[in-house]
């Protein structure tokens, strides 16, 4: 039994990492096809892991405590696609209706849910030692290297497609993605987590020598990106970092006792100011010094985005305004249980005040969306998850491990990167952002591992010292 549960261990973790990089080539898996070779994958491993709790008897991982109301989500969502209610109809006297506007999408949105849940539950299990914690934060970091390379080499050979993924047009798409913004999610989310191991990583110097450089990389990238939002996020990441490590802390312990209170508070209030401004002023002028005028143009059109209309002669309102007064009055329209999650495409369009040559298929705003999709009970939902998370995360905060703490500190910074880059569009829907973001919650919310590296080493030497020598064998004289 021993042995099998070894494999199965690692097997596991592995194929858990196969599928994260897997699924982060084709376009980040968007295409149905994809998605469903994502889930059956997920699944899979979810069934192996099954075996592997029957045959260690293990305790439920730490941080497990989240999947209440994510199943509850679930749960809820499949409600919204049932058929309970009577429909009035000449032609279908006994038609059923559903809470969803589009229940086929629903069922795939709680399946894919449901999918991202034992994914997230399966790193929690399997990720419990700091060196697997260690691969897991590289091969993240590794993915968004490696799609900012791609997409850098991709755009300097030619003008036009990737000359290995056809389907982004050069001027919505960047690297893999159809939408340069979902390469913006990505990146953000590495981009934070690279953030934290470089502040609070391992003892030394020597993270600096490769973290650093990986940094500015994906930072170049994401400006070459042009994506507003991301570039916004990423400002915003490095300032909650900031205030996250508390710098003045330290400042004010190392101060005189015969300093009052009153002018510790006054100088640390206008210690922190000057550094914010002089983060935003740094920031501001990388910006435009690696962008260029492409990007500084396009924060100056950013207003129009939120007011632009069609063509001449098309009522088409396209504006994020429009989509945002058009999402409100849905909201309005189905305060309690929603449309339906996964159904916004087609609910929106009784509300969106136009001529109908453009549909919204998204808020561009996932808070309005969510209002939109669940209504006060699936909002409520996700606001349970979120609070059960802070408090796991906090606790990993807290371990007595550097680096899970780091890389805690990290992933919270890039999913506050997302909390603010969702205020504006709508990446968490592509698979491999929506996996990786998951990913992020595991690190940060998963607790202390169980076994350090170094409690991993003295282990090893304690079974090597104390194993008894092996015995001669006197059948063979």
């Amino acid at each position: 039994m021993p042995s099998i549960t070894r494999i199965l261990d690692r097997v596991i973790f592995y194929g858990l990492l196969a599928t994260i990089v897997l699924s982060a080539i084709p376009y980040g898996t968007v295409q149905p096809a994809w998605i469903a070779l994502f889930e059956c994958l997920v699944f899979i491993f979810g069934l192996l892991g099954l075996l592997d709790l029957l045959f260690a008897k293990a305790p439920l991982p730490a941080g497990i405590s989240l999947a209440v109301p994510v199943i509850v989500l679930c749960l809820f969502i499949l409600f919204q696609a049932l058929p309970l209610f009577a429909g009035q109809n000449e032609v279908v006297p006994k038609l059923r209706l559903s809470i969803s506007a589009d229940r086929f999408s629903s069922l795939q949105l709680a399946i894919k849910l449901f999918a991202l849940f034992v994914d997230g539950a399966l790193l929690l299990r399997y990720a419990r030692t700091e060196t697997r914690l260690r691969l897991l934060d590289y091969v993240v970091i590794s993915i968004a290297v490696a799609s900012a390379l791609f997409a850098l080499i991709s755009q300097g050979s030619q003008k036009g497609p990737n000359w290995l993924l056809t389907l982004p047009n050069p001027c919505q798409g960047f690297s893999q993605f159809v939408n340069r913004n979902d390469f913006g999610f990505l990146v953000e989310m590495a981009l934070g987590l690279t953030l934290g191991l470089l502040a609070r990583g391992s003892q030394g110097y020597q993270r600096f020598a490769v973290l650093l450089p990986i940094t500015g990389f994906l930072w170049v990238a994401l400006i070459i990106s042009n994506s507003r939002g991301a570039i916004f996020a990423s400002l915003c990441q490095l300032l909650f970092l900031v205030i996250m490590l508390d710098p003045l802390r330290r400042l004010s312990e190392a101060s005189s006792s015969a300093r009052n209170s009153f002018r510790k508070v006054v100088g640390g209030f206008a210690f922190r100011a000057v550094l914010i401004v002089s983060l935003i002023a740094v920031f501001a002028y990388g910006v435009s010094w690696v962008g260029g005028e492409t990007v500084v143009s396009n924060f100056e059109l950013a207003g129009y985005s939120f007011t632009q209309q069609g063509a001449q002669g098309h009522r088409e309102n396209v504006s994020r305004r429009d989509i945002w007064a058009a999402t409100w009055q849905l909201i309005k329209a189905r305060p309690i249980m929603g449309s339906g999650f996964g159904g916004y495409w087609i609910a929106i369009t009784k509300y969106h005040n136009a001529s109908g040559t453009y549909t919204p298929q998204e808020a561009h705003n996932d808070y309005l969306e969510l209002l939109a999709s669940g209504g006060l009970i699936g909002s409520a939902l996700v606001v349970w998850f979120a609070v059960r998370f802070m408090k796991d995360a906090r606790q990993t905060l807290r371990a007595r491990d550097r680096w899970v703490r780091a890389a805690a500190l990290g992933a919270i910074t890039g999913i506050f990167g997302v909390i603010v880059h969702s205020f504006v569009d709508f990446g968490l829907h592509v698979t491999t952002n929506a996996l990786i973001f998951t990913t992020l919650l595991a690190l940060a919310g998963g607790g202390a591992p169980t076994i350090t590296a170094e409690e991993a080493r003295i282990s090893v030497r304690q079974r090597e010292r104390f194993q008894p020598a092996a015995q001669p064998d006197f059948a063979t004289h």
